[in-house]
Formats: structure tokens, C-alpha cells, sequence
């Protein structure tokens, strides 16, 4: 396939899916090296830009998604007649924080950080699509490990979880300790 069909064929395939799509598969479906996704990629994000397109293409992690602008969200949601995600709760948020900075934790974890039982608020998070399982912790008991999810960096606008903001480096030598503890216990 010559560049401009690749170039269509990357555009229909992440159509198509509708949900991120990681590099390797990409490459391994249109049959080029990982590298020209990143090529192809950013000639769709300009030819986006060019021609005023209400579709952009965003880069999550190793994934790839096609998208619409921001700006236009309040169209699509009136056009699509959705309602509007609730706000989270400011104990939903201090869950999810918990777990982004720390991920995979337990609920365990996320209650003893939080000092109250948390198991509700982090099934919430799992219902929104916010977190996910990440399997099991090796510790007596065998918890379920959450981490976060595709969903939960394009709600907040990340590409990774290296965009999170530093935390202040009061909190972070206040929790320390605690954290620490919190690991030791759990092995």
C-alpha cells in the first residue's frame, strides 16, 4: 500500500473501532513498522486540522483513537440527547486519585489511605468505567488490584499517566509513612 492508502486505511480502521487501538496492531494490520504509525498518525491530525475537521486523532499511552473536538461537545450531546455524566463526588475523587497515584491497589489499600470504607465508592468507579480490575495482589486473602482505564485518561484529557500533575510535596511526605505502612502490611 502506497502512504495516502495507509493513510485511509488508519483513519477507516480507527473509525471502525471506535475505541483505542494500540500501535502494535495498527502497524500489524496495515503491515508497516510500529514507527510509521506515529507518521501516519500525526499526517491525519494535521490533515484534521487543515480542513477544520470536527475529528481529531488522540494519542493514549501506546493507543490511538479517533475522536471529536472538545468544542463540540455540547452538539453532540444535545444531538445525541445523552444526559450529561454526573459529577463526581468529591470521595469518587479521592478514590480515583488514590488510585491513579498508586496503581494496582486494593480497596483495602484505597480505605486505609482514605481512613473509611471505600468499597462502594470504588464500584462506582468500575460502573463509570472510571477504573478496572488489574488482576489479583499476592498477599494473604488474594484482593482484586484496580487500576485506571483508557476512559479515565480521556475524561481527564492525558495521553499517560505521566501527564498527573506532581502532587504538593506537603502531602507527599505526609502520606509516606503511611503508605509505607499500608505496603507492609498488605504483604
Amino acid at each position: 500500500m502506497d502512504e495516502q492508502n495507509n493513510l485511509a486505511a488508519a483513519e477507516a480502521i480507527l473509525f471502525a473501532a471506535g475505541e483505542p487501538l494500540e500501535t502494535e496492531k495498527i502497524a500489524l494490520t496495515l503491515n508497516i513498522l510500529e514507527r510509521d504509525v506515529q507518521y501516519l498518525m500525526d499526517m491525519l491530525s494535521a490533515k484534521y486540522k487543515e480542513t477544520g475537521s470536527g475529528l481529531q486523532v488522540m494519542h493514549l499511552g501506546n493507543a490511538w483513537q479517533l475522536g471529536t473536538r472538545a468544542e463540540f461537545a455540547p452538539l453532540i450531546r444535545t444531538a445525541l440527547e445523552t444526559k450529561r455524566m454526573q459529577p463526581l463526588s468529591n470521595a469518587a475523587m479521592e478514590a480515583l486519585t488514590i488510585v491513579a497515584y498508586n496503581q494496582p491497589v486494593s480497596k483495602g489499600f484505597v480505605e486505609r489511605v482514605r481512613g473509611i470504607d471505600s468499597s462502594s465508592v470504588v464500584n462506582s468507579l468500575v460502573d463509570k468505567g472510571l477504573l478496572e480490575e488489574a488482576g489479583r495482589i499476592d498477599v494473604p486473602g488474594h484482593p482484586i488490584a484496580y487500576r485506571t482505564t483508557p476512559l479515565f485518561l480521556r475524561t481527564f484529557g492525558l495521553s499517560s499517566l505521566d501527564d498527573l500533575p506532581d502532587p504538593k510535596p506537603a502531602q507527599t511526605e505526609e502520606f509516606a509513612g503511611e503508605i509505607m505502612d499500608i505496603d507492609k502490611a498488605e504483604e
